[in-house]
């Protein structure tokens, strides 16, 4: 990792105010944030302590708040017990039985409708159900399922008795699949004979089947929900059907009390090894941030319909379908199925339908809708919407413009929001009717989160728009506690540089002269062009700023004379792609969106190679696969896991031998 500072070329001016009716009904304004954050600055441990009592249902309340005598393995609430499950459930059970829980629909058209007594009743026939299985608090059950109700009942399932879930993405293939059972150790699976995706199955027993003959492994059950109706391959005395198991099981099952610092769930993340890391994240300190942030990010309340579009197979999907909004007694929507199928409005047709009130998705989702233009979400009604969230990387300020102007009808807060895997939860963000906001930058910290940007010294750099190494400079309770198996790896990824107390986050970013944080890439993505060191990001965010284009993501690649030049993949409008069709005005579009990138940062920025394609490769989660790119503009084999890809096919033709011409 190089060590130079890493410069910023990105200037941003519009600002936006909240909206004075929202701030209004606000459940936290001015005065609270700002009491709140005084106390997180002053007091951090004080502060999660008096939260961690007002926001969960403890069976024996802590009385230790934060154990440092293992750091960088923290210990928070340590004498306490609670179950998450229960935790999360229970007081709405109580309270909305039938409040609905979860409004599902699947790409096909399917729908149905779970009220909180009804989720319940299924989490704890399955939780008897792996019980009588021989599962018991600790052991690690992998989950691979689709988007459906059942993916939540079973992560609920395992946190009430206290055995440990790793979610494992339905995309994922069969070999990461038996990598990440065999890392974990587990004994049992759960999935399903098949999901769907852009009108085709994704057969996930058959997957299953295939991972388990890969090698030696420790799986001893295979649960299996009915959910597609295929027909699938049976192994006696390893695969049983959920359905019978839960009829089977003895009625009621009592929740497992267990320690705060337990571990709740597993969940993998690849690594620059190319070996993915197990994350381990604990029972209570995780559940605290999940719901808090509910409130605090996205003033969530019992009658909002929310949904964030993530899979549980990610941590969005964690924390912002499984465990946050549950915990906060609201109604989660979830969609299985492509965000563009089998029309382009589907993600608005859904908001219509089910009276989204907060909606939360990716910028690479955004981009994609954003370049089917702006009448297609104008042909709903979408003014159930009362506030909008981004997730997963930072998005570039025409986004956000069109995302405030066309679909929040510029009446919408939106919350751009910074965290990762290994933080469990928001860490960065706007809180609504409170902060004002400006098109790229995930503004200020949340309260009790002590983010910092610092040099390789790990001096913080107090000098504006100078970026520098993003850290949190202390411990917080939804942080991850481990990697599982691997506690040098974790030291040394995330605490080996500037202390046991400083988390390193991976990476950039820099602060303007109003405090705001712009995220500026992964430290990894950092293009080193002539002594210059730029944030990938920028670059981007300045291509697709240009009128013509719908996305852009740009990598580095090796140059005799500059150390490193910028390689740029850009897709373009579908209006735009139709003009520049014939070669001689590729061309022309070429240099035109040089020419833009060199007027909008200047002439270090300006990319040497610019390719016009048809689409960025992407998981199915809707992330740009950089290191993919990066790959292919440095002419190497392509030797990585590619099965997410939402479209395979798109590696044959980005590796194809360019026609574009090369720049003078």
């Amino acid at each position: 990792m190089s060590t130079g500072k890493i410069e910023s070329v990105l200037s941003e001016e519009r600002s936006f105010d909240p909206d004075e009716s929202f701030a209004a009904r606000a459940q936290i304004n001015g005065e609270r944030l700002a009491a709140l954050s005084r106390k997180g600055e002053s007091d951090p441990e004080g502060l999660w302590a008096d939260l961690a009592r007002e926001m969960l249902a403890w069976h024996k309340p802590f009385t230790a708040t934060l154990d440092r005598s293992r750091a960088p393995h923290f210990a928070w609430f340590p004498d306490g017990e609670l179950n998450a499950s229960e935790a999360c459930l229970g007081p709405w059970i109580q309270k909305a039985p039938e409040r609905p829980a979860i409004l599902y629909e699947g790409e096909n058209g399917d729908s149905r409708s779970l009220s909180y007594r009804e989720l319940g009743e299924a989490v704890e026939r399955l939780g008897a159900a792996l019980r009588a299985q021989g599962v018991a608090s600790g052991d690690r059950v992998v989950i691979y399922m689709p988007m459906c109700p059942e993916a939540i009942i079973a992560m609920h399932a395992c946190a009430r008795i206290g055995a440990v879930h790793s979610v494992v993405f339905g995309g994922f293939s069969a070999r990461s699949l038996y990598d990440r059972v065999v890392d974990a150790s587990a004994e049992v699976v759960i999935t399903a004979d098949a999901g769907r995706r852009s009108g085709k199955f994704v057969r996930l027993k058959a997957a299953v089947d295939q991972a388990l003959e890969l090698g030696e492994h420790p799986v001893r059950r295979v649960i299996v929900f009915r959910h597609s109706g295929e027909e699938i391959a049976w192994r006696e005395g390893r695969d049983c059907w959920a359905h019978e198991l839960t009829e089977a099981a003895a009625p009621g099952c009592p929740a497992e009390q267990v320690n705060a610092e337990h571990p709740l769930f597993l969940l993998y993340t690849s690594g620059s090894t190319g070996k993915p890391k197990g994350i381990q994240h604990a029972t209570a300190g995780y559940l605290l941030h999940a719901k808090l942030t509910c409130r605090w990010v996205f003033d969530l309340r019992e009658n909002d319909v929310f949904w964030c579009t993530a899979d549980v197979g990610w941590i969005t999907g964690h924390s912002y379908v499984a465990y946050g909004p549950l915990a906060s007694g609201a109604t989660v929507v979830i969609y299985e199925g492509a965000p563009a199928w089998p029309h382009g409005g589907r993600f608005w047709e859904i908001c219509q339908r089910y009276g989204v009130t907060v909606f939360y998705t990716a910028p690479t989702a955004i981009r994609a809708l954003m370049k089917l233009g702006d009448e297609l979400p104008g042909k709903y009604d979408l003014s159930s919407l009362r506030l909008l969230g981004t997730v997963g990387e930072p998005i570039n300020p025409e986004a956000w413009i069109w995302y405030h102007r066309v679909i929040g009808r510029e009446r919408c807060p939106i919350v751009d929001t910074w965290w990762q895997t290994e933080t469990g939860g928001i860490m960065i963000s706007p809180v609504p009717g409170v902060t004002s906001t400006k098109p790229g930058s995930c503004t200020r910290p949340l309260p009790g989160v002590q983010a910092a940007i610092v040099d390789e010294n790990g001096a913080e750099i107090t000098e504006p728009d100078r970026g520098g190494y993003l850290v949190i400079r202390h411990p917080w309770p939804s942080m991850l506690r481990d990697i599982w198996g691997d506690s040098q790896r974790y030291r040394e990824t995330y605490f080996g540089r500037f202390g046991n107390d400083c988390y390193i986050t991976g990476d950039s970013a820099r602060r303007d002269a109003d405090g705001y944080f712009w995220i500026m890439g992964r430290l990894d993505d950092v293009v080193n062009v002539s002594g210059h060191r730029l944030g990938t990001m920028e670059v981007e965010s300045a291509l697709v700023a240009h009128p013509s284009v719908a996305e852009a993501a740009v990598v580095s690649r090796p140059h005799e004379i500059k150390g490193e030049s910028i390689f740029a993949f850009v897709v373009l409008k579908s209006a735009s792609a139709k003009e520049a069709a014939p070669s001689s005005k590729t061309d022309a579009m070429q240099q035109a969106l040089r020419a833009w990138v060199d007027q909008q940062l200047g002439p270090i920025a300006r990319p040497d190679d610019l390719r016009i394609v048809e689409a960025l490769p992407k998981t199915r989660s809707g992330k740009i696969m950089r290191r993919l790119l990066r790959s292919i503009a440095r002419g190497e084999a392509i030797n990585q896991d590619i099965s997410t890809l939402e479209n395979a096919d798109l590696v044959r033709q980005l590796t194809q031998p360019a026609t574009d011409p090369q720049p003078p």
